[in-house]
């Protein structure tokens, strides 16, 4: 259902307040340059501190600023599994075409309290669901065994695996089938994560290069695996600098530099690039020919 280059968009902000008009042009800069799909509030785009009704606008806002010229994939994930059947229900109202939902953190859940959790979404809503599996952030890892649990169920579609095992991939394509949606939730692993079956990434770095990323899973796609790599040593200072400091004020810093309609604004506890972070960017942006 979701292939390519897919941003997990950052969310701007301005004194303070979610900057709609920043984030209406961000959605056009990434479709004019080549995304597939979009993903509003996720852990790049700070949700964790976006109060519900500014979490329901920035969803609102990509879907009508995307206008159906590429699918949204709305971030839906909690620890609290009412909280994200709430968030599941407006993002199917919106329009959404499916919900990207993190395992439940904090909570450290077993396997079957996760195959509960989203086995519970799934029979409250038709809307379909991507697993996002990110065991660095919420402690909880899904196994290829409970994913082949939940891939049983019809609307659970696909996963963004940020558990950097790249074993999962064949795991997952023997346990969950071939057309499982599989995309790598690491930029920086993304070419080897494709080459074993994935068929995109939900991208950090999309954020600040998107025409490069969607040029790299291009050419992924066809098979060209010279010029992926070609591409990817284009990218990779990109990918690994942006995670230089903590996520996404490396990122923002980054689009600040690019875009004059873009702050480097966040929102704490996430606090300014340190500035061996800031270094470190500014020279992969020369070394990918952004800046």
């Amino acid at each position: 259902m979701f292939s390519g280059s897919i941003p997990a968009l950052v969310t701007p902000f301005r004194d303070g307040k979610v900057d709609e008009a920043a984030f209406r042009a961000l959605v056009d800069w990434q479709i004019d340059n080549g995304s597939s799909a979009l993903v509003p509030c996720g852990t790049t785009g700070e949700s964790a501190t976006l109060s519900y009704d500014e979490h329901y606008r920035v969803i609102e806002l990509c879907i009508e600023q995307a206008a159906g010229r590429v699918p949204v994939i709305a971030g839906c994930g909690s620890n609290d599994t009412a909280t994200a059947v709430r968030h599941m229900e407006f993002a199917k109202s919106a329009g959404a075409a499916a919900a990207l939902v993190v395992a439940p953190y904090y909570n450290r859940p077993n396997q079957d309290g996760v195959f509960a959790h989203y086995a519970h979404l799934a029979g409250l809503s038709d809307l379909p669901i991507v697993v996002y599996n990110v065991p660095g952030r919420t402690v909880t890892d899904i196994q290829p065994e409970t994913m082949a649990r939940l891939a049983e169920l019809p609307t659970i579609i696909g996963i963004k695996d940020a558990s950097g095992n790249m074993a999962r991939i064949a795991a997952h394509r023997l346990s969950c089938g071939t057309d499982f949606c599989q995309l790598s939730g690491n930029d920086d692993m993304a070419l080897a994560y494709n080459a074993a079956g994935g068929v995109g990434c939900i991208s950090v770095s999309a954020n600040v290069a998107p025409k490069l990323c969607a040029e790299f899973q291009a050419a992924c796609a066809a098979g060209d695996y010279v010029l992926a790599r070609d591409l990817n040593d284009k990218l990779y200072p990109l990918h690994d600098a942006l995670f230089s400091d903590a996520s996404p004020g490396p990122t923002k810093y980054a689009m600040a530099r690019l875009v004059d309609w873009m702050t480097d604004e966040l929102r704490l506890p996430m606090t300014p690039p340190s500035a061996a972070s800031r270094a470190a960017i500014d020279a992969a942006l020369d070394w990918a020919g952004l800046a």
